[in-house]
């Protein structure tokens, strides 16, 4: 009887952990010899500040830059602290910078935005212990299309002075849109724009050969974003001959694939061990190359 109580026990207390605030989660946050240093600034204005999770006494460590989502809209960094946590306390420099959302901006300056704030992250990762010759990009949601647009359309991070070809070791898109045309909700369509310019806000429309080496996962219950986003953009990326792995999560839905990177969920499925295991992977000496 307690055996087969223990897994519905586990399920209630992680559905609830997702359920209320996400407190929770950061409360339950890996702990470890790591320090937080809270909004710095990367650019004038309340939305231009970062928080940095560095492992303690490290060097040369790999950098994440980590885009949260919120439908381009909202989200604050201080809700992603479980995901800086997670990072840091497996010996990587974890960058989450807050970005402008609509309505105070539009298509493309949350780019913009994001494309500062991997600049800020390159150019000061060794004060953390960081080696900016290997920094990966990470998203989730809107972040993961952040993440892909700035790896994939090399006019954002080009106005920086960087080239993600050469700056850029990976990016990792968690339930990404990357290919969502036609627009449907009012709100969306007012971000990006007119109908006849939509062509240049989707990832999809921007895979070159050269790409730099792509993990990207989705949930098979996401009714949010659809997971053949992800299908449509591995298949593109593979076309083009670029490096790319793909994993879905049949017990995952739209919030449950970043929830599982904290510790109270990480048994529905092995996300974070699957971003470990590319980070390492892209940073490493050797060039990696897709088991797919």
């Amino acid at each position: 009887m307690k055996l087969a109580f223990a897994p519905l026990l586990l399920l209630g207390l992680a559905t609830y952990a997702w359920i209320a605030p996400v407190s929770v989660l950061n409360a339950a946050a890996w702990g470890g010899d790591w320090r937080v240093t809270h909004d710095i600034s990367y650019m004038p204005g309340a939305r231009g500040r970062l928080d940095v999770y560095a492992p303690s006494g490290v060097k040369d460590a790999p950098v994440v830059v980590f885009f949260y989502g919120g439908s381009w809209q909202d989200g604050d960094k201080a809700m992603y602290r479980f995901v800086g946590a997670a990072l840091a306390a497996r010996g990587i420099v974890a960058v989450i910078p807050d970005y402008r959302v609509y309505p105070e901006v539009r298509f493309p300056v949350f780019l913009q935005d994001a494309a500062r704030a991997v600049a800020w992250s390159r150019g000061n990762a060794g004060r953390f212990g960081g080696d900016p010759d290997r920094l990966v990009l990470m998203g989730h949601s809107a972040g993961a299309y952040i993440a892909a647009m700035l790896a994939l359309n090399p006019a954002y991070l080009g106005a920086e002075g960087l080239d993600p070809h050469r700056d850029i070791s990976g990016f990792i898109g968690l339930a990404g849109p990357y290919d969502f045309l036609p627009l449907r909700e009012r709100v969306i369509k007012v971000i990006f724009g007119p109908p006849d310019e939509l062509a240049r806000t989707q990832p999809i429309n921007f895979v070159t050969p050269g790409a730099p080496p792509a993990f990207l996962a989705a949930g098979l219950r996401d009714t949010t974003v659809e997971p053949q986003n992800t299908m449509r953009l591995a298949a593109r990326l593979r076309a083009a001959g670029d490096d790319v792995r793909e994993r879905y999560y049949p017990r995952l839905d739209h919030r449950l694939i970043i929830g599982a990177i904290a510790p109270p969920l990480g048994f529905l499925a092995p996300v974070l061990p699957d971003c470990l295991a590319f980070i390492h992977a892209v940073t490493a000496v050797q060039p990696f190359r897709s088991a797919a």
